[in-house]
């Protein structure tokens, strides 16, 4: 599975890498909310949410489906500005339908890749909005039912939420984090004209690849969901140096296609694809290959040792270990005529992050 961009025609000036104060605030506030998706950014959380005032922590636990389970597309805009005000001004822009269809994405999740009605205009999207909100409780349910009745009135309230949150602590961070984010969006841009945009793509994130063929060009987001657009326009990446391991990418119709991409880190190595992942679950989920993992973890073994110790067909520990090593588990060298196997304890130690990343992308 994975989302596909189409740029097919393209030009690459319409391709750009740059930092956005809005779609890092709403990283930083999903952070907030999901700290237990974010341990490497456990001192800031903390810090951040003891120093919150109790009037501000409750507002933002009314509007936190905007960034909690999901990222609201309002928050990662298409064109990037210098501040924060310049990108709320924007977003002022938007008509109410638009402004309130991505701000409950609640509701349209099974149908964002083709397109929902706005809440607004269309009554099962409105009654599937109000359901949604009831079961994340009482003050949310309220939100919305607020937000279906005065679209203008709680964009405003909305507008001074996201203000009092720069106030209160963002605008300290985005001073921080915003010269991290600046130099990657310029070493993204260096690379795309000196190296193509499949360098740039993959920099970002080996999560993602341009594919090249006869039926044009598509960038391809590595996720557990499935999604294409039609021929894009334009197409803007975001580093965010809140974002990991969360990959996001806006690709609804009507809208300009958007990926938020967390920032380089050092200690993280390589993500490992969806499909990997998938493998080396599959492959340690067989008892038989569990217990042989066992042995493996422990020392080289060959494949008539592992058939001896546990009293099976050599044939079948070869069958096994073509899966280990099929999912990239087991290390093979050659030594004269006999051939040892070794578990790469490395790879499985990697698996459970690995796979929470994979759920998160």
């Amino acid at each position: 599975m994975s989302v596909t961009i189409d740029i097919t025609g393209l030009p690459p000036e319409r391709i750009t890498f740059c930092p956005s104060p809005l779609a890092e605030l709403g990283a930083a506030l999903h952070a907030l909310a999901e700290p237990a998706h974010h341990a490497r950014l456990h001192a800031w959380t903390t810090t951040t949410a003891a120093a919150l005032k109790p009037e501000l922590a409750d507002r933002l636990h009314e509007a936190d489906f905007m960034w909690n389970t999901t990222r609201s597309d309002i928050l990662l805009p298409a064109r990037p500005r210098e501040t924060l005000a310049e990108e709320l001004d924007d977003l002022d822009l938007m008509d109410d339908e638009k402004f309130v269809g991505a701000a409950l994405e609640i509701s349209c999740n099974s149908k964002y890749p083709h397109g929902a009605p706005s809440p607004l205009v269309d009554e099962p999207m409105r009654r599937r909005a109000l359901d949604l909100a009831a079961a994340r409780g009482p003050r949310q349910s309220a939100f919305v039912e607020r937000m279906l009745a005065d679209p203008p009135g709680t964009r405003a309230w909305i507008r001074r939420l996201l203000e009092d949150c720069d106030e209160a602590f963002f605008s300290d961070t985005w001073r921080r984090v915003r010269i991290q984010l600046a130099a990657d969006a310029r070493h993204k841009t260096e690379l795309m004209r000196r190296k193509g945009l499949a360098e740039a793509v993959t920099a970002a994130s080996p999560a993602m690849a341009l594919e090249e063929d006869g039926r044009g060009s598509r960038i391809v987001v590595d996720k557990l969901v499935q999604g294409r657009t039609a021929e894009a326009s334009a197409v803007t990446f975001l580093p965010t140096a809140f974002g990991w391991p969360h990959l996001f990418a806006l690709y609804t119709p009507g809208w300009q296609p958007v990926i938020q991409y967390p920032v380089a880190d050092r200690d993280l190595g390589g993500a490992a694809s969806v499909e990997a992942v998938t493998l080396r679950l599959e492959a340690v989920a067989h008892p038989m290959r569990m217990r042989l993992c066992r042995s493996l973890a422990r020392g080289s073994s060959t494949t008539s040792e592992l058939a001896d110790a546990y009293n099976i067909t050599a044939p079948e520990v070869s069958r096994h270990l073509a899966v280990l090593k099929k999912a990239g588990l087991i290390i093979t060298q050659r030594r004269g005529r006999y051939v040892l196997h070794q578990l790469d304890v490395s790879v499985v130690a990697r698996l459970g992050s690995d796979f929470l990343e994979s759920v998160l992308r």
